[in-house]
């Protein structure tokens, strides 16, 4: 695997950008510091409020610097050089080849993702793709391959590394028996469930997850998982849910606890997942196995499908991938 050349001097590059996501910015940020005034004039205050309400000590990851970007819009990579400090704008993707030690590729549409990696994972540029890694079997298939080859690939949603979670997550043994877990999230399914499951999957053990129906619509997704512990998780995810995005329950036999996700600790999030692919470009042992990726994958395939074939019942054993 191509870990690189001096692990004490880390060059990424963004490559890509799509619309109402705005991670570009605020991971490029996080790790090279910003220009408020340059972060102002984005279409993410949002990411500007959570960003200036940040000590400047806790921005940068040593040893690491985002070097290049690129963005679907010649001028939305312009902007981001100059909000999050980037020195170099190319002009297409792959002019980063040979320049960068690492891609981070920041867009949520998993359906485009071969395609946005494909340059970077045949020249043997690992990459960080954001959630979800994908929204089609095929596709899957494609980076299982990749993966089996040698390539460094990761992905994860920061719902993994969230606080609050975290918090729930050593006090489990407060519920007794997990029987239930309840995530609401907004958006689609195919873009932001992914969220809600990487906020649920360490409550439970990997490889256990058998089941998914989604009962809802393209609008408004209501999603039941079983898995084989016994216990059930229901992430309801409706397009303009703002109110219920990222709050968790957890019931149990004995107890309850709920949590949610807040502006304050998105910083916190994001910076431990960037941080973490850092791990693995400097050891080449990846945080998250990539067999609990490829289950995450499944479980957003098969809440696809079973929307899409009336509700029915779809086994995880159903997808390929493994």
């Amino acid at each position: 695997m191509p870990l690189p050349k001096d692990p004490n001097d880390i060059r990424l590059g963004v490559a890509g950008m799509v619309e109402e996501n705005g991670h570009p910015f605020s991971w490029s940020a996080i790790i090279n510091g910003f220009n408020p005034d340059e972060m102002a004039k984005t279409a993410y205050p949002m990411i500007f409020n959570y960003l200036s309400a940040q000590n400047r000590a806790d921005f940068r990851i040593p040893g690491v610097r985002v070097t290049h970007a690129w963005c679907d819009k010649y001028e939305h990579a312009q902007q981001l050089s100059r909000a999050s400090l980037i020195p170099n704008v190319v002009e297409r993707p792959e002019e980063m080849i040979g320049k960068v030690d690492a891609v981070l590729i920041p867009t949520d549409k998993g359906w485009e993702h071969v395609n946005r990696a494909r340059a970077f994972v045949e020249a043997d540029v690992p990459v960080f793709i954001d959630k979800p890694l994908v929204d089609r079997e095929e596709d899957l298939l494609t980076f299982v391959r990749w993966q089996s080859q040698g390539r460094m690939i990761m992905s994860t949603s920061m719902m993994r590394y969230c606080p609050e979670f975290l918090e729930c997550r050593a006090r489990l043994c407060e519920l007794g028996q997990l029987r239930l877990i309840i995530l609401g999230m907004a958006k689609s399914w195919e873009r932001y469930g992914i969220h809600a499951l990487e906020g649920v999957y360490n409550f439970l053990q990997p490889s256990g997850w058998q089941w998914i129906v989604n009962s809802g619509s393209a609008q408004a997704n209501m999603v039941h998982i079983h898995h084989a512990s016994g216990a059930d998780v229901f992430i309801p995810t409706v397009e303009d849910m703002l109110g219920g995005f990222g709050r968790l329950t957890l019931y149990g036999t004995v107890g309850s606890l709920t949590a949610h996700i807040t502006d304050a600790t998105r910083f916190v999030a994001f910076k431990r997942q960037l941080i973490d692919f850092v791990h693995y470009l400097r050891t080449g042992e990846s945080p998250v196995p990539f067999e609990h990726v490829v289950e995450l994958m499944k479980l957003v395939i098969a809440g696809i499908r079973s929307r899409e074939g009336g509700c029915r019942t779809v086994f995880l054993s159903e997808i390929r991938g493994s």
